[in-house]
């Protein structure tokens, strides 16, 4: 059973919205990044009707559609490279501050997502970012296996997108996974 979480936390987790349409809508319009913003709010992938407006959709459903594989994998990697972390003792014990880790890496795919599909790096807020720090430190969370994490998604993202032969070289995913994964790398450990 999950503790009850504090009310800083649960502040911290509201103003943790790490993605930003700022900026984008004399590329898109209006409708389209209202779509964006709904998606966000819902905490959802972009569907395909939003998809189909964006340039590089097909790259993000594909992505999207294999978005439980991906974090299986990338979560499969953390555990093998830092043994004991789910055990007593370890950075992500007891068992729901793994899965919040797992949910997060969801999450993470989910935002890359919506900058891949509009072909935008810019896609992160600094101040959702920076809130999202202070939750980090507050929960203690461990950045380091946060960050290989992160860097996993990206390897099975382009794993992924190579078996399923969509024409998308690896280099063109690297902008938007780097972007998060510089951001994640510059948190600071809790005090």
């Amino acid at each position: 059973m999950a503790p009850s979480l504090s009310p800083r936390v649960k502040e911290l987790i509201a103003k943790a919205r790490i993605v930003s349409f700022d900026g984008w809508q004399e590329q898109f319009g209006d409708a389209a990044i209202a779509a964006l913003q709904t998606a966000d709010d819902d905490r959802i992938y972009l569907d395909d009707a939003v998809l189909e407006r964006l340039p590089a959709g097909t790259i993000a459903r594909s992505l999207r559609d294999h978005a439980s594989t991906m974090v299986d994998t990338a979560r499969a990697q953390v555990l093998e490279q830092f043994t004991g972390i789910t055990e007593p003792g370890g950075g992500l014990y007891p068992a729901f501050r793994a899965e919040a880790c797992w949910r997060d890496f969801w999450h993470f795919l989910r935002c890359i997502t919506y900058g891949i599909a509009a072909q935008r790096t810019d896609y992160t807020s600094a101040t959702g970012l920076a809130y999202m720090e202070q939750l980090y430190q507050e929960l203690q969370v461990p950045l380091d296996a946060m960050v290989y994490g992160l860097q996993a998604l990206k390897t099975a993202s382009q794993r992924q997108l190579a078996q399923l032969d969509v024409a998308y070289g690896e280099a063109q995913l690297d902008p938007y996974f780097d972007h998060l994964i510089q951001a994640l790398s510059e948190f600071q450990p809790a005090s």
